[in-house]
C-alpha cells in the first residue's frame, strides 16, 4: 500500500502537483509507512475524524485520487467487496441509489467542487466507479475471481500503472467535473443485524425503513458523513 501510494504521489508530482495530502484510510487508518514519504507530503491518519476517508480535503484542491479501492457490498463481484464495514453493513445508499465507498467519497469531494480523476483497484471496483463518475483514469491491478480470489499483476507492475494513470489524469484535468448530489441528501444504511437499526431509530432524526434499514436526511455531504462516522465508530464501551 505504501509503494502504491508513493507511486501516485510521484505521478502527481511529475504532472506538476504542488501540494499533496494523503488520507490513510484502511483499517485503523495507520497503515502507511510515513517515513518513506517525501517531506512535503502531509498525511492524515487514525480515526475518528470529520470527513472520514476524505479528511484533509477542502475547496482549494484541484483533484482527488483514489488508490486501492474495492467494489461495493451490493456488487456480486469484487475482491473483499464491502462498503465501509464488511462486518456490519449490507447496503449504503445516497438519494435512493446504492453506492460504493468511492462514490460516497466522490460526492463528499464534489460538494467542495473537487473532481475525482483517478482510481485504482480490481476490475469490479474500477468499472463500478467509471459507471458512476464518468471517464476517469483507472489502473486495474487485479481481476476478481471471487470474494477471496483474484488474478493479480505484481506490486511493481501495479505501481507503474498507478503512476502512469495519475499523470494521465492530471494532464486531462480540465475534462473532469465534480460529482455533485442534489441536497438535502438522503442516506440509507442496511445493517446485517437488526439491533443497530432498532436502537438508532430511537434518535428523532432517524427513520427505520425496515427491520435492518434506517434513513437519515442530511443538509449536505458533510452532515451525512458525520452521521456515518458516528454509526461506524460509536461504542458505549469506548475508553480514552
Amino acid at each position: 500500500m505504501t509503494n502504491e501510494t508513493l507511486a501516485a504521489v510521484q505521478g502527481a508530482k511529475e504532472a506538476g502537483a504542488g501540494e499533496i495530502v494523503v488520507s490513510d484510510s484502511h483499517g485503523n487508518g495507520q497503515n502507511l509507512l510515513i517515513e518513506q514519504f517525501p517531506k512535503d507530503v502531509r498525511i492524515v491518519r487514525a480515526w475518528p475524524r470529520h470527513g472520514g476517508m476524505m479528511a484533509g480535503i477542502d475547496s482549494t484542491f484541484d483533484a482527488a485520487l483514489f488508490v486501492g479501492y474495492h467494489a461495493s457490498t451490493t456488487n456480486p463481484r469484487g475482491v473483499r467487496a464491502h462498503t465501509f464495514s464488511s462486518a456490519h453493513l449490507a447496503r449504503v445508499a445516497l438519494n435512493g441509489n446504492a453506492v460504493t465507498e468511492g462514490e460516497f467519497n466522490a460526492a463528499y469531494a464534489g460538494a467542495l467542487g473537487v473532481p475525482v480523476v483517478f482510481a485504482s483497484g480490481d476490475d469490479a471496483a474500477t468499472q463500478e466507479l467509471k459507471s458512476r463518475l464518468g471517464n476517469i483514469e483507472i489502473a486495474e491491478t487485479k481481476k476478481s475471481l471471487g470474494f477471496h480470489s483474484a488474478e493479480t499483476i505484481t506490486p511493481e507492475a501495479s505501481c507503474e500503472r498507478i503512476g502512469a494513470g495519475v499523470k494521465a489524469a492530471l494532464h486531462r484535468l480540465p475534462e473532469f467535473k465534480p460529482y455533485v448530489l442534489k441536497t438535502p441528501i438522503t442516506l440509507e444504511l442496511t445493517f446485517k443485524n437488526y439491533t443497530p437499526a432498532e436502537i438508532l431509530s430511537y434518535l428523532r432524526a432517524v427513520q427505520r425503513v425496515d427491520s435492518h434499514t434506517i434513513r437519515f436526511v442530511g443538509k449536505d455531504m458533510a452532515e451525512v458523513d458525520d452521521f456515518v462516522e458516528f454509526v461506524d465508530n460509536y461504542n458505549a464501551d469506548l475508553t480514552p
